[in-house]
């Protein structure tokens, strides 16, 4: 069986297609497998790490606010699915699965004129553009949410699945992953992360958390800033004085993820739905703080999902969210049966069948 997955620029789309594709390579070790996507995201650092072969394509984000952005989107897309299309005629896919993004495009329409069945997954309560277009060439649409079935026409073509989560982040030993970490077995573990671009709303947050725990016995602090703000907060930290505590882990981008959240108690982070999913994967208590930058508020609903069942609170970007999170922080650590009813609530729901139910649905389905 030959599969092309595509999705990419952020981690949000790309982790959940390598679930996928490692989940065919452990049901079928001898599938060929390839990863089409744009030059310039995070993919071409990723993809490779994981095993896949990439191949890349030209791609331009859709930019509607004038006539000639429009024209350069649609010129790139069709350029990039002419090369996508030299790309399926070499490889001969049986199956394309895309997990969005604009670079998803021209590889689903090359994959449709090729005559490969579709595949879609969507993570966000609400979807976005590329999947809400290609929809209509998807043989299945597998949502992460089941608010996403109120946004497709074609209801027949949906089947909740949960999002699909790499098998790292199930079963993992929490001592072992802080003796690896060098972290106190004992110690109260509070992570915050804004995503692999980083968040400045969140920044701010890990700065103060910082300020009032910084030093603290007890207490580990793990504080992933992104790529784009690393020399700039710290910058700040230092001039503040902040900078050297041994208790404060901080780094640009915290690569390994499933072994950080299964170290920590509390995360602190936006709401983007491999972040979520990921959370309660790892059975963890949550503060989410939803960006406001984005497509029908869908942050927000990805953690309500969550927040509902008991397993995080949601604070919203304001004037005043740093001192919501600060407050929320102060009564969980002193309440830690509250913070272990959370982490049982985020468990609860654990998309942990997300990969064997698209891998099953699709060889039900595909060829037919």
């Amino acid at each position: 069986m030959r599969i092309v997955l595509t999705g990419g620029c952020t981690g949000g789309h790309i982790y959940p297609a390598l679930a996928i594709g490692d989940k065919f390579r452990e049901m079928q070790p001898d599938a060929e497998i390839i990863y089409i996507a744009h030059p310039y995201g995070l993919e071409t650092s990723i993809v490779p790490k994981a095993g896949y072969d990439l191949k890349l394509v030209t791609a331009e984000w859709f930019d509607r606010s004038n006539p000639v952005r429009l024209a350069k989107t649609i010129l790139h897309t069709a350029r990039g699915r002419r090369e996508a299309y030299r790309i399926m005629k070499d490889f001969k896919p049986d199956v394309v699965v895309s997990t969005g993004s604009f670079v998803s495009v021209p590889v689903v329409l090359a994959g449709a004129k090729y005559g490969a069945d579709i595949y879609i997954q969507e993570q966000n309560a609400f979807p976005g553009l590329s999947n809400k277009l290609l929809s209509k060439y998807a043989k299945k649409i597998f949502l992460g949410f089941e608010a996403g079935r109120d946004q497709f026409k074609e209801k027949d073509k949906l089947v909740y699945s949960g999002n699909p989560v790499r098998s790292e982040f199930g079963g993992r030993d929490r001592a072992e992953d802080r003796r690896t970490l060098g972290i106190p077995e004992d110690d109260l573990v509070i992570m915050a992360f804004g995503g692999s671009l980083g968040s400045p709303c969140i920044n701010e947050m890990g700065e103060e958390i910082i300020k009032r725990f910084g030093g603290r016995k007890g207490v580990t602090f793990i504080f992933g800033t992104g790529r784009g703000y690393y020399d700039t907060t710290m910058a700040k930290l230092k001039e503040a004085g902040l900078a050297d505590y041994d208790n404060v882990k901080m780094s640009a981008y915290i690569d390994g993820m499933p072994r950080t959240l299964s170290a920590s108690d509390i995360v602190i982070s936006r709401s983007g739905a491999l972040s979520v999913a990921e959370v309660t994967m790892s059975g963890r208590a949550a503060i989410f703080v939803p960006s406001p930058n984005v497509t029908a508020d869908h942050q927000y609903f990805n953690a309500k999902a969550v927040a509902d069942n008991g397993g995080a609170y949601i604070v919203r970007e304001s004037d005043t969210s740093c001192a919501e999170v600060m407050e929320k922080l102060e009564e969980l650590i002193e309440n830690r049966d509250k913070l272990a009813e959370m982490g049982a609530a985020s468990f609860a729901l654990a998309p942990a069948k997300a990969t064997e139910i698209i891998y099953n649905e699709i060889m039900e389905s595909y060829g037919r």
